[in-house]
């Protein structure tokens, strides 16, 4: 059984959305197909090419992750200071 403690986090950049599933390009260069985690779409947090991400992949299948963590950008991070 795997547990939540074996998975790799990586960050990446999403370059293409696609019906509920984004292509994101790692850091490394690799593209994988990755999807939003239970508690972002709980939460309605939205996801657009362009945005900085954190993606675990699990060591099993390193083609598929899971998105976890959406990075603010320099414009909500000016907007929130005031």
């Amino acid at each position: 059984m795997e547990s939540k403690k074996d998975v790799l986090k990586l960050k990446g950049k999403v370059v293409e959305v696609n019906r509920g599933f984004f292509k994101v390009q790692l850091e490394s260069g690799k593209v994988i197909l990755a999807y939003p985690s239970g508690s972002m779409k709980k939460n309605f947090i939205k996801i657009g090419a362009g945005d900085m991400v954190e993606v675990e992949i699990s060591p099993y299948d390193l083609e598929k992750g899971r998105i976890v963590w959406r990075y603010k950008t320099k414009e909500e991070v000016e907007k929130s200071e005031g």
